[in-house]
């Protein structure tokens, strides 16, 4: 057993998996065009028709009845899809929020973030004034934080139709301050006045919604806070050379207890709904950026995602709240729109790092990034610190690599013999094999000693795989020379053809497979390894790089040991 085979079955294991996957979509069973007709009212969802006003859920509605009628004494509404008038996008001015790291726009209708976009982070290095945009209120990338509170009066209440006013058009976060609040404020007719405010702070992707009440009518005011994100539904399409399309967009919940992913496909046959929640959160993710909702933490909250038509909603419907005459109450939400860095994240809900999705291995890959991040910090170069991780790793594992190497090293060296055998048993496969089994026990040699520890340290090497495959901090950092994106392919392909290199390198210090078709298939494995990597980010190369020339180097050892320990044992 050697290194490489096991590479080339665990790269055809993920190469069948990824043509299973895309069959599936392109092929597979579709459920119907309007599948979740039955189960969700689409009428009654927001965003149904990006920049038009949408009706009042009525779900958000199911927090109030055992509060009884509304405290003011009017009529109980039960028409959840009013008709509303409003003026039109385009003739409503947008409010503008800029800080360091978020730029921000408000629709006074409803006072919702309808725009986010991430001035640090542009889509391609080449292109620095086209930025990564998270939130849109243009309907071919629709995707909008909508929030408010919901009352039994709806077609009056402070929900996310409503028109909120502001003491100005534009914010900024100016130069030496830490943060920047920004209210919007309605009042109804019967004297309650709500202030939406959002505060910002410096370098942080976090904000903080205070949903503000304060009761100056003569009565109870009742009603249940509530926030969604409403998000264009795409089925990313699926590439081969392109391992980015394989991380998961979509969205995502985590319910105090269980974080769950849910495609498009999957919510087109049922809505997802978890009540009586604490300590959740809802998630539009996608390869190394996210904009996620939590609820108030105090406070049991409850948390769906459905489909309707070509969106997506995942948000949370909040218990009601009684607001007493002359009283107020603050309501608090915590928003995020911005890249997964982890500890921005972890400041916003300490689960909320879960959306850095590592899959199976996040056990391993967890400590992993901590140790990455750790020598980052310390030499300042992430195409480094994936060096001397690398080289760590192989340290740790030194003495269970070595038992294989040395288990390939006396296979190596008895590699004339056994062609011998081959020659003299090619036409009787029993007696070859008796014969070979047989100088295995004389020389003391186990062709299977080898596998063991190879297999244990594999999931620790995939787990570094998917930690540079799913950090963010890997995007667009430099390394060096010509180099300066590890999180794209490289340009001039040299670090691929010199991984191929490094890997015919390793092929002839290991012993070639007896079977002569198992032989031809490792010669060509090298180029195959090549033109995938070709197309893969650079830090993965550099990464799988390492790894091979520190093999090369142990292997190269080892044989140099085992064949000074046979001449002492002849002599």
């Amino acid at each position: 057993m050697q290194n490489q085979r096991l590479f080339a079955w665990a790269l055809f294991g993920l190469l069948l998996l990824m043509t299973w996957q895309q069959w599936q979509e392109d092929y597979g069973p579709q459920p119907p065009a309007q599948a979740a007709s039955a189960d969700i009212d689409v009428d009654a969802m927001p965003g149904s028709i990006p920049g038009e006003p949408d009706a009042l859920p009525a779900d958000e509605l199911d927090a109030l009845p055992e509060l009884g009628a509304p405290s003011n004494g009017a009529p109980a509404d039960t028409d959840v899809t009013p008709q509303l008038d409003a003026l039109p996008a385009a003739d409503r001015t947008l409010i503008t929020v800029k800080t360091d790291v978020l730029n921000i726009k408000i629709d006074p209708q409803g006072g919702d973030i309808v725009s986010a976009t991430l001035p640090t982070y542009p889509v391609d290095k080449d292109t620095p004034d086209v930025l990564v945009e998270l939130l849109s209120d243009q309907p071919s990338d629709f995707a909008v934080f909508r929030s408010g509170l919901a009352t039994r009066d709806s077609k009056n209440g402070p929900n996310h139709r409503a028109m909120f006013a502001a003491a100005q058009t534009e914010y900024e976060l100016t130069d030496g301050a830490t943060t920047l609040e920004v209210p919007l404020v309605w009042q109804g007719a019967d004297g309650v006045v709500v202030t939406k405010r959002y505060t910002f702070e410096a370098g942080q992707y976090g904000i903080t919604l205070d949903l503000d009440i304060e009761n100056r009518s003569e009565a109870a005011w009742d009603a249940a806070p509530y926030a969604r994100i409403v998000h264009v539904a795409e089925v990313p399409k699926r590439s081969l050379f392109d391992v980015d399309s394989y991380s998961f967009a979509g969205p995502v919940t985590f319910d105090g207890g269980e974080y769950d992913k849910h495609t498009i496909k999957d919510l087109g046959k049922s809505s997802y709904s978890a009540s009586g929640v604490t300590g959740g959160w809802v998630a539009a993710i996608e390869h190394h950026f996210l904009s996620a909702i939590v609820p108030p933490a105090e406070s049991p909250s409850k948390l769906e995602a459905k489909l309707s038509g070509d969106q997506f909603l995942a948000g949370f419907v909040g218990e009601a709240v009684r607001v007493e005459a002359g009283a107020t109450t603050t309501i608090p939400v915590e928003l995020f729109v911005g890249p997964k860095l982890q500890d921005q994240l972890r400041t916003v809900s300490d689960r909320l790092p879960l959306t850095v999705d590592y899959g199976i291995l996040t056990l391993l890959a967890d400590p992993l990034f901590w140790v990455l991040s750790k020598v980052h910090s310390v030499i300042g170069n992430w195409g480094w610190a994936i060096v001397l991780v690398t080289l760590l790793i192989k340290l740790v594992f030194y003495k269970l690599t070595e038992q294989s190497g040395r288990s390939m090293a006396k296979m190596r060296n008895l590699q004339p013999r056994l062609k011998a055998l081959q020659e003299r048993y090619k036409d009787d496969r029993q007696k070859l094999s008796e014969a070979m089994m047989d100088l295995y026990k004389r020389e003391k040699v186990n062709p299977a000693a080898g596998c063991l520890p190879i297999l244990i340290q594999m999931p620790f090497f995939l787990a570094f795989y998917w930690v540079l495959l799913e950090s963010v901090e890997m995007r667009q950092a430099p390394f060096m020379l010509w180099i300066n994106d590890l999180s794209s392919r490289d340009p001039l392909f040299i670090l691929p053809l010199l991984m191929g290199a490094a890997m015919l390198a390793q092929q002839q210090l290991n012993p070639a497979p007896a079977d002569p078709i198992q032989a031809r298939v490792m010669r060509i494995l090298p180029i195959v390894f090549t033109v995938f990597f070709a197309f893969f980010p650079a830090g993965l190369v550099l990464y799988w790089f390492t790894n091979t020339i520190l093999g090369v180097a142990q292997q190269w050892q080892i044989n140099r040991v085992v064949t000074r320990e046979g001449l002492k044992q002849r002599a």
